[in-house]
């Protein structure tokens, strides 16, 4: 048996969007059960995400502070950002998140992984990239609002991160994701970093243009 994940699309009889957000929205389906029975189904439609783990020169990644008000949090994540729009290629999407929320720019870029978020109950993708050769970006900063006016910056190293992923002290899906991705890429026997994907490598989840 090959362990992969596989498309695959049942039947929907029915479908509704009872709520129109800013950005998501959620649809309810009413879908056919094997045994032939409907049942239905709500989940929050999204866009899609990339996510960057920006690594220093030191062996750090660079972090931000926000305010996630679902959970009544300051969550240590790093920099990431919804695909605004539709076909729009994630590698580019991801170098402009990395300079508006960090000032950042970075040379060399690959595809950490790719999630679903919460497949239970949203469609969210995410492309995680692993981002190295920083500088600091040129020209101005970009104009924050709302939460991200009380942002808070930090480069921490990867194996304080890695211990504060499994002491259950840091808790944003990307930045655990992202760190132990990154740690298992190293211990790979498939090429360490070098063996990860290309930065615009093909993602089903989210088709684009290169």
């Amino acid at each position: 048996m090959t362990i992969k994940d596989t498309p695959e699309a049942w039947e929907i009889r029915a479908t509704e969007t009872p709520f129109v957000g800013n950005k998501t929205s959620v649809r309810t389906d009413e879908v056919v059960m094997p045994d032939g029975s409907v049942v239905k189904r709500d989940y929050q439609v999204h866009p899609g995400s990339v996510a960057v783990l920006a690594l220093d020169d030191e062996d750090r990644v660079l972090l931000i502070r926000q305010y996630r008000h679902p959970v009544r949090q300051k969550l240590w994540e790093i920099p990431a950002g919804l695909l605004d729009v539709p076909g729009e290629n994630p590698l580019h999407a991801a170098q402009r998140e990395l300079y508006e929320e960090a000032h950042v720019k970075a040379e060399d870029w690959r595809v950490l992984t790719d999630v679903y978020t919460t497949p239970g109950g949203c469609d969210e993708a995410v492309r995680i990239f692993l981002a190295r050769n920083l500088s600091e970006a040129e020209g101005e900063r970009f104009a924050v609002e709302d939460e991200e006016t009380d942002l808070e910056y930090a480069r921490v190293s990867v194996d304080e991160l890695t211990r504060g992923v499994l002491a259950g002290e840091l808790h944003n899906n990307c930045l655990v994701v992202g760190v132990l991705s990154l740690v298992a890429a190293r211990a790979s026997a498939s090429g360490g970093l070098d063996g990860l994907r290309v930065a615009d490598a093909e993602w089903p989840a989210r088709p684009f243009e290169v």
